[in-house]
């Protein structure tokens, strides 16, 4: 007598499902970053493992019986630093960043202008469109960049 078995296989591997989850999740969290407060804290840990140091160097100046005062001022300048700097330290931190988006962002329009004028110097109707476009400007008063002057003197 035959008889067959008829077993149900997943079409998915658990650990392969599960990895997917994970992999989803980093995602969600990697746009919910908030990068200025991630530069703020390392910024202020720097501060502070700096003023530590400094605490650290006096207390090592003073004699083994007030070793118990020293820790306590050395933590008390530790805290102090903590409270009064993170405001200072997370504005820094924003600043910086903002500086650094604004210098990419300023690189990567350097980068797709020096593109086109590429494209530009090879293909006529492109040029053309650039100097109608920047004459219109200058008519219209908009202030066209040095560096598109410049490259239209120098070129073209």
């Amino acid at each position: 007598m035959t008889s067959f078995v008829h077993v149900e296989q997943p079409n998915e591997h658990p650990g392969v499902v599960r990895a997917g989850r994970v992999a989803q999740s980093v995602t969600l969290a990697a746009r919910n970053f908030d990068g200025a407060r991630g530069t703020a804290a390392l910024l202020l840990a720097a501060i502070v493992s700096a003023l530590l140091v400094v605490a650290n160097q006096v207390i090592d100046t003073w004699t083994e019986g007030h070793l118990l005062a020293a820790w306590i001022v050395m933590w008390a300048v530790g805290f102090a630093a903590l409270a009064l700097l993170a405001s200072p330290a997370r504005t820094a931190g924003q600043r910086i960043r903002g500086q650094l988006n604004t210098w990419a962002a300023e690189r990567k329009q350097d980068a797709a202008d020096e593109q086109l004028w590429n494209v530009a110097l090879t293909d006529a109707r492109v040029m053309a469109d650039i100097s109608r476009a920047m004459s219109a400007g200058a008519a219209a008063g908009v202030n066209v960049s040095a560096r598109a002057q410049r490259l239209m003197r120098a070129d073209y």
